[in-house]
């Protein structure tokens, strides 16, 4: 039987409540009520300060109405990661401008010691920004600032560092060296009381704050006149940014967007790596154990995602992210490695996973999960992705860079070494190994765009013997990936269904007018869905090797989405499109999952992957509405 609802009456805000936002370096999230319960510095995956929306406990910096927590409103300013909510008391109005600053660059005297890509014009400057102004009556302002250093598991404690109450630093008692230290700047005048540094005023019509927390030698602003140009700055840099993409004059552009500032703000901007999502451990069942660590950089994930930037137009992270592809392909001796599943954003490799019981888990979800195992799985789908995207990449440039080559090489080998293994297949399960049919497919994709890639580079024979190896693995998968009613199945010699086969269209495997692709399309519409959206799998059917129900993926409804229009079914997938848009959640973000019954949010938040493949739905939708009349569409990602 189902799980009873569970009420939001729990002190936690509701996942999809929650504004997101990034320098590219570091990220956050606030809640409505204008507390940044979630925050890591200076990484986006170091040890928490701010991490209340894991336990009520753990750690806040709330600025706002004293005794209100609902807003009159909340939006991004356009064209920007900036948020503004605006409050309405009884007395008056206010609004409150919160952002992680973006300058000019600022590493001019000295070289940089973390960033290896090329440098931009703007750069993090490692300041969450909070600018408040009382536009109408009077309104009595609060400011609550208190951190808990490494996950809660280390204390803080407060020392006034300017002259008189305008300025506080946070230090880590049991590691003063081991944990950044947290600089509170403002034009209030701050108070100290234990793990807390507070303020409160009443402000009126025309009067203007700013409150600033600083984590390394940059200097804050130190008027509300200079926290306004550096709030200007930043929302230039990213108006700046946004231009470059190319959006449709569309009722959807605002989505395609939001999700691409999305994307941008999940990349770690020193190494062009791409976060899967900002957060851990947000539960993907209410109340369960289906709990992870996203804020690493999963190779399949993040390549994907550059469907959705390239779609767009906004190459440069492309570039970035194949850089740091690159750096993760070389060992230590200079040689070509096999690629593993996912990194840290400096490129760690070893990812061990920790329990942290001393906290509590959203709304009592546990285990709360550092770390992700499994970085060291078998996943056989890495090896295609990254060949699909490189040949996306190389082939607007018809040839293969020097220096990519040998990496490229290397993964089409793994690829033929391995395709006939079983493996834990692209949603990871932790059950035993499977012969996965869309692992299968995968390999069949590095093993077609590796030999389109040798053609291009000139290596026919590699070209030729790949292409043979392909058409084996084709005839291998269509002899016992497919069931008796022609519909891909999700692993060999079971009937059980999988959303991953959506990706058989998308990837070019079949054409999209073959049956078996119409046959799998249409199943997985029918019958792996719940109210309409769709699953991953029946877990039921499937060992994934936890316990518990799970919500509807929301990037597999998006492939159905682009999907339908492969097959022709425009209507159905824009009918399906324009559910899912409606499911976003009031900034227009997107956790992992959504509860089909209640449209809530579930899973870590925001999720890279579920905004790229928003972007490729609603352009494929788009582009065959254009162009189904003139017979000429064209779908939103091809490897030609």
């Amino acid at each position: 039987m189902p799980s009873p609802p569970r009420n939001h009456h729990t002190g936690f805000p509701p996942i999809g409540d929650y504004g997101f936002l990034s320098d590219c370096e570091t990220t956050c999230l606030i809640a409505p009520n204008g507390s940044v319960e979630w925050m890591c510095v200076p990484r986006p995956d170091s040890p928490s300060v701010f991490a209340a929306i894991l336990d009520r406990s753990a750690g806040h910096f709330r600025l706002g109405p004293y005794g209100q927590n609902v807003p009159a409103a909340r939006r991004y300013l356009p064209g920007g990661l900036i948020l503004e909510t605006t409050w309405q008391t009884e007395t008056g109005w206010l609004t409150i401008r919160d952002a992680l600053v973006m300058g000019k660059w600022h590493n001019t005297d000295q070289r940089s010691r973390t960033h290896r890509r090329t440098p931009t014009d703007w750069d993090a400057e490692h300041l969450l920004l909070r600018t408040v102004k009382c536009v109408s009556g009077t309104v009595e302002l609060e400011l609550s600032c208190e951190p808990a250093f490494d996950y809660h598991r280390k204390s803080a404690t407060w020392e006034y560092t300017g002259k008189v109450y305008e300025q506080a630093t946070a230090y880590c008692i049991e590691a003063p060296d081991g944990e950044p230290n947290l600089t509170l700047t403002t034009n209030l005048r701050l108070g100290l009381e234990g793990r807390e540094a507070r303020a409160r005023t009443r402000l009126t019509e025309g009067d203007q704050v700013f409150v600033a927390l600083s984590w390394s030698d940059l200097p804050p602003p130190q008027t509300f006149e200079q926290a306004a140009e550096k709030m200007w700055e930043t929302a230039e840099c990213w108006r700046q940014w946004i231009t470059i993409g190319r959006f449709p004059d569309h009722p959807w552009r605002a989505y395609l967007q939001r999700s691409a500032l999305t994307l941008k703000g999940l990349t770690y901007a020193p190494t062009g790596a791409l976060l899967a999502a900002a957060t851990t451990s947000l539960p993907e069942t209410p109340g369960g154990e289906r709990n992870w660590d996203y804020r690493y950089a999963w190779i399949r994930d993040s390549t994907f995602a550059l469907w959705g930037l390239y779609t767009l137009g906004l190459d440069r992270e492309a570039n970035d992210f194949f850089a740091f592809i690159s750096d993760m392909g070389i060992g230590d001796d200079g040689k070509p490695v096999p690629l593993q599943v996912m990194y840290g954003v400096g490129g760690e490799k070893a990812l061990h996973e920790e329990e942290l019981h001393h906290l509590t888990g959203y709304e009592g979800a546990q285990p709360v999960r550092i770390g992700n195992g499994a970085f060291d799985q078998k996943q056989h789908d890495v090896w295609g992705i990254i060949l699909d995207s490189v040949y996306l990449h190389v082939r607007s440039r018809n040839q293969v860079p020097e220096s990519l080559w040998p990496l490229l090489k290397r993964q089409v080998e793994e690829a033929i070494s391995n395709w006939r293994a079983p493996d834990r297949g692209i949603w990871e399960v932790r059950g035993e190994p499977q012969h996965f049919t869309s692992s299968k497919v995968v390999c069949w994709v590095a093993l077609d765009r590796g030999s389109k890639l040798a053609e291009m580079h000139g290596e026919h024979r590699y070209a030729e013997q790949w292409a043979t190896i392909a058409a084996e693995i084709k005839e291998d998968i269509l002899a016992h990936g497919v069931d008796s009613r022609g519909v891909f199945t999700q692993r060999y010699g079971d009937p059980a269904l999988d959303a991953s086969l959506l990706l058989v269209p998308l990837m070019r495997f079949l054409p999209a007018d073959d049956y078996r692709v119409r046959n799998t399309v249409l199943a997985i519409a029918d019958e792996l869905t719940e109210d309409g959206l769709v699953l991953r799998y029946r877990v039921e059917q499937t060992d994934d090797g936890l316990s518990g129900e799970e919500g509807a993926f929301t990037i597999c409804s998006f492939w159905l989405v682009s999907a339908l229009v492969e097959i022709g079914e425009v209507p159905r997938a824009k009918r399906l499109l324009e559910r899912l848009l409606g499911y976003a959640s009031p900034l227009k973000l997107y956790a992992e999952e959504i509860d089909p019954k209640t449209g809530r949010h579930l899973g870590n938040f925001p999720q890279a992957f579920t905004h790229l493949a928003l972007i490729n739905a609603v352009v494929h939708v788009i582009r065959a509405e254009e162009d189904l009349d003139a017979g000429a569409f064209s779908p939103a990602h091809t490897a030609g």
